[in-house]
């Protein structure tokens, strides 16, 4: 690792010397990569600290990079954290990652089995953003499409990230949740405490209607074996279901999801 650190500094060290380096750009990047996953938001302080970029210049940079939409100003704690929309920066990557083209295939198969819609997400604050689709053909208006972000506390594709987690983590996702959202916490909670039932004893959460009227659908996560959860959910317009295809559609994820952890090698509950 410090090898290649090594290596790193010095092609960065020769790089700058050319006169087509941007040193700008280079710093705005620098920005972005000091974020870390387990971070709850940064100050431009920790932020200078950790790129050892002088104030004045860091405090420049995150107000472009908050223009641009790649960072979340919390305006009452100053911090920032990175937005969703940086993920579209590395959506060639994510074209080529090995779980996702594993998924396509028998999410394909799914959607068209129930006439619906299969998504794969992965989680960005208080968002899960879709990384993947599959969906029938007549779901031509279903709005979750590579890139959307939905929110992480009312949709089957975020709860099915919630029940994942491990207690003490669900608790600190939860209490930022109700932060964000004090006026709608009871009921988001109650749909909460709901998901938690319904994977405990089913193995999936449900949200019909939850999100929006038109659309029902059933969630379940796939839980790497770095501890990474992979959200995924199965929807389709609410005038088509009841509670026996929700349960037809919540069975046939799980068993989706054991499949695909079977090839990839991951256990879908975490255990």
């Amino acid at each position: 690792m410090g090898v290649r650190k090594n290596i790193a500094v010095a092609a960065s060290a020769e790089a700058s010397r050319d006169r087509q380096y941007i040193k700008s750009l280079a710093r705005g990047f620098e920005v972005l990569r000091a974020f870390r996953s387990e971070d709850r938001g940064i100050s431009n302080a920790e932020l200078a600290r950790r790129t050892g970029l002088p104030k004045p210049t860091l405090s420049r940079l995150t107000f472009t990079l908050l223009s641009l939409g790649y960072l979340h100003l919390d305006e009452e704690t100053g911090r920032y954290s990175l937005h969703p929309h940086v993920l579209k920066l590395g959506y060639p990557v994510l074209s080529q990652l090995s779980i996702r083209e594993l998924a396509r295939p028998l999410m394909q198969e799914l959607a068209d089995k129930v006439r619906g819609a299969v998504v794969l997400g992965v989680r960005d604050g208080l968002s899960i953003i879709i990384v993947e689709r599959a969906r029938h053909r007549t779901m031509a208006t279903w709005p979750l499409d590579i890139g959307v972000a939905r929110d992480i506390a009312t949709t089957a594709i975020g709860r099915a990230y919630i029940v994942a987690l491990k207690p003490d983590d669900r608790a600190e996702l939860l209490e930022r949740v109700r932060a964000d959202d004090p006026g709608r916490w009871r009921e988001i909670e109650r749909g909460i405490d709901t998901s938690l039932q319904s994977y405990a004893e089913k193995g999936y959460t449900v949200s019909a209607g939850d999100w929006v009227p038109e659309f029902s659908a059933v969630g379940v996560p796939l839980i790497l074996k770095d501890g990474t959860i992979l959200p995924l959910n199965c929807g389709i317009y609410s005038n088509r279901v009841d509670a026996e295809k929700l349960k037809d559609m919540g069975e046939r994820l799980v068993n989706l999801v054991a499949e695909l952890s079977q090839i990839h090698g991951d256990n879908p509950t975490g255990q």
